[in-house]
């Protein structure tokens, strides 16, 4: 079965959108470390559904768009020493790593693919994906939420 990552206002996943600040010529390093994390270690987790890594054009951006079952399965992952291992090798190549939980607040795909659905009122914010507040960055390599 193949599963992809599928943008729905009505279903429960958590989307974590983590946004890494890299040297251009860090960035396909950064990418390779993050996919081969994503093979070793992420996708054997309970609650992972899938990951998919940008490259920014001008080279200095990683963007991670991935979905986990629910934020209990994520932050679980986070508490993996396997996956604390990966998430640290990752923060020794970013200068800066923005890690945020999201919900699907509307979604408009194109005509015969899907109809339109929009959320209901919200009933939170989108969440940083790591307990402490503020941005991650190379000082703050223990920072969880780097994959």
């Amino acid at each position: 079965m193949t599963v992809t990552a599928r943008i729905e206002s009505d279903r429960p996943v958590a989307t974590l959108i983590n946004v890494f600040t890299v040297e251009p010529q860090r960035q396909y390093e950064l990418i390779a470390l993050l996919a081969h994390a994503t093979e070793e270690t992420m996708k054997h987790q309970p609650g992972f559904i899938c990951a998919n890594f940008h490259a920014s054009e001008d080279g200095e951006r990683v963007i991670n768009y991935a979905q986990w079952e629910s934020e209990a399965h994520y932050r679980a992952m986070l508490n993996n020493p396997e996956a604390r291992i990966h998430m640290n090798q990752a923060a020794t190549i970013a200068i800066d790593v923005q890690p945020r939980l999201f919900r699907v607040a509307s979604h408009h795909p194109k005509a015969g693919h899907n109809a339109p659905r929009n959320a209901t009122a919200p009933t939170g914010t989108a969440t940083h994906a790591n307990a402490p507040s503020g941005s991650a960055s190379r000082d703050q390599a223990a920072a969880p939420s780097r994959v």
